[in-house]
């Protein structure tokens, strides 16, 4: 299959190259049989859409007048067999992480040629039996609405301004902004939205599952350099930009070291491991909130050595946890 794609972009780059050429010179170019280079040929025309056609006068293949228009691609012939299963594992993965489809969608096209790169022989088995046998489990998923997700992708490439219904979770308001998209962010099997917002005069990220309306604005959007979004919303931990920057440090036991030493929080994060095997990791955050849920679920195997606060945190919901579970008196009566 890998020398098969190689020979079609070779037929049409030579086509393309010299305007005509023979039959004779195209089985001396790819050494190639007489058969094999007909396939070839009918492949390009019938499956390919390739507007190649014999001239007599030429004693050559060319590209028809016919077709003198828009100049004809054939995406994807440059890449070999191992490039295009490549490309099915990508869209595989992209459709697990894709809850609505709204972005395999768009790509059914693409996934459509691979295919028909790959032929109805031996390989359409090969290129099934993998979509199967890649399988993404995306746990604790909140899904986005695809109208709301196309609408904020066309502003966002159109650089158009967005008028938002939204839900602030934490506060149980619903509030009224406009905003000019900045980019899309996809963590933890749901999507945000960076963007300026106008009312707050400042950069603010947005739940996309939280969105209760968005509407496509006329107005054009305020550009912001992408320096100055990545170094404000990227500069704490997880999801929650904004706010003064402080370091933790947490302590893992020599179980969970052999994992959390392997394990990025943070781009900026900071390891280093102790004499007994034990693992320390330094890290920023600007809102505690995420790093307390991210210490919890790691339970007796890590310990919060600084900052005073955020110890003083994570003991409070460890004993707010176990007085969850404190056996209950039984009543007298």
């Amino acid at each position: 299959m890998a020398h098969r794609t190689a020979r079609l972009y070779r037929i049409e780059a030579l086509i393309r190259a010299r305007g005509h050429v023979s039959f004779a010179v195209l089985r001396e170019e790819l050494e190639v049989s007489p058969a094999t280079l007909k396939r070839d040929l009918e492949y390009l025309r019938s499956r390919l859409g390739a507007p190649i056609e014999y001239d007599r006068d030429l004693n050559g293949y060319r590209f028809g007048a016919a077709h003198a228009g828009p100049r004809h691609e054939l995406p994807g012939l440059w890449f070999d067999e191992a490039e295009l299963y490549s490309l099915l594992m990508a869209h595989q993965l992209l459709a697990g992480v894709d809850s609505e489809g709204m972005l395999s969608r768009h790509l059914q096209p693409l996934l459509d040629r691979i295919h028909q790169l790959l032929g109805s022989g031996e390989g359409a088995p090969a290129a099934n039996r993998l979509m199967k046998r890649v399988k993404v489990i995306a746990a604790l998923r909140r899904p986005v609405p695809s109208r709301f997700f196309e609408r904020l992708s066309l502003a966002l490439l159109s650089r158009k301004r967005v008028h938002l219904r939204y839900l602030t979770r934490g506060r149980g308001e619903v509030s009224e902004r406009d905003v000019s998209p900045q980019r899309l962010v996809h963590y933890r099997n749901t999507w945000y939205l960076d963007a300026w917002c106008h009312r707050a005069d400042a950069l603010r990220r947005f739940a996309l599952d939280a969105i209760e309306q968005a509407t496509v604005l006329d107005g054009a959007a305020l550009g912001v350099a992408m320096k100055r979004v990545e170094a404000e919303m990227d500069a704490g931990y997880g999801i929650y930009a904004g706010g003064e920057r402080r370091w933790a440090v947490l302590h893992f036991d020599r179980q969970a070291a052999q994992w959390a030493s392997r394990e990025e929080w943070h781009p900026q994060q900071e390891g280093q491991w102790c004499d007994d095997g034990s693992f320390k990791l330094r890290l920023p955050y600007v809102d505690e909130t995420e790093l307390v849920m991210d210490v919890l679920r790691q339970g007796a195997q890590v310990q919060v050595l600084e900052p005073p606060e955020l110890v003083r945190t994570v003991r409070e919901r460890l004993a707010a946890a176990a007085a969850a579970y404190a056996p209950v008196a039984p009543s007298r009566g």
